[in-house]
C-alpha cells in the first residue's frame, strides 16, 4: 500500500518490466514466449472472486487490468516473437489452488487479450465445461491441457479423442492443440510422478496428436 497506493502505477511499472524482459529474450534469440498467468484462472473460482470483492476489488476490473498489462507487453514486443498465455490453476507437488469454469473470464480473455495462443488446463472437472471455447475468434490457437501432470495414470487415447471432438463443437479443430495441463515440475519439488511416467505422458500426447491431426 505504501509503494503502490494507486494500482494503475503498479500496472504501468509491471508493463515496463515485462517489456524490458521480452526485449532481452528476443535479443537472445527467443521466438516463442509463454507467459504463466495465474490470475485469470484464479478469477474463474467464485470463492476467490468473492474474496476479492470483500477486499474491495472488482473481479472484472482485475481481469481487465491483467489483459491491459499483457496487451502493453504484446504491443511493445519486437517483431518475430510469438506470445501465448498459460492460465495456471496451481501445480505444486500435484496440488491445485483454484477451481471453476472459464465462463467467467472467457469472452474478455479470448477476444481482448492480443496474444496468439492460449494454454488452458482442462485435466479434470475443476476446469468446468468446454463451452467457453465458443468465444475463441478465428486466428487464435487454444492448447487444451487434457493430459494431467498431477497423477501417473495414463489417460486413454479414446477418452482424449472424445474430448477433442467435443471441443471441436465450439471452435475449429485446426485451431486446437493437445498438451499436458501444466508443467511436470513447476517448483523444484516436482509433481508426484517419476521421470519415466512423465515421458509416458509426453509420448501419449504426441501419439494422439498425430492420430488426430496427422
Amino acid at each position: 500500500e505504501e509503494a503502490y497506493p494507486d494500482m494503475d502505477e503498479f500496472a504501468a511499472d509491471l508493463s515496463r518490466v515485462y517489456a524490458e524482459e521480452v526485449a532481452e529474450l528476443a535479443a537472445a534469440g527467443c521466438t516463442r514466449l509463454q507467459l504463466d498467468e495465474t490470475n485469470f484462472a484464479l478469477l474463474c473460482d467464485e470463492n476467490l472472486r468473492e474474496a476479492a470483492r470483500k477486499n474491495g476489488r472488482d473481479p472484472v476490473a482485475m481481469v481487465r487490468s491483467g489483459v491491459g498489462i499483457i496487451n502493453n507487453l504484446v504491443a511493445s514486443a519486437p517483431a518475430g516473437i510469438s506470445i501465448g498465455v498459460h492460465s495456471c490453476r496451481g501445480n505444486y507437488r500435484s496440488a491445485w489452488i483454484s477451481a471453476g469454469g472459464y465462463e467467467a473470464v472467457a469472452e474478455m480473455l479470448f477476444n481482448e487479450l492480443k496474444v496468439d495462443t492460449f494454454y488452458l488446463e482442462y485435466d479434470d472437472e475443476r476446469s468446468g465445461e468446454l463451452s467457453p471455447l465458443r468465444f475463441v475468434p478465428k486466428g487464435k490457437t487454444v492448447v487444451l491441457g487434457f493430459v494431467t501432470t498431477k497423477v501417473a495414470q495414463l489417460e486413454s487415447k479414446d477418452a482424449l479423442k472424445r474430448r477433442i471432438d467435443e471441443a471441436a463443437k465450439y471452435m475449429p479443430l485446426e485451431q486446437i492443440c493437445l498438451s499436458p495441463q501444466c508443467g511436470f515440475s513447476s517448483t523444484e519439488e516436482g509433481n508426484e510422478l517419476s521421470i519415466d511416467e512423465q515421458w509416458a505422458k509426453m509420448r501419449l500426447v504426441v501419439e494422439v496428436a498425430r492420430e488426430v491431426w496427422g
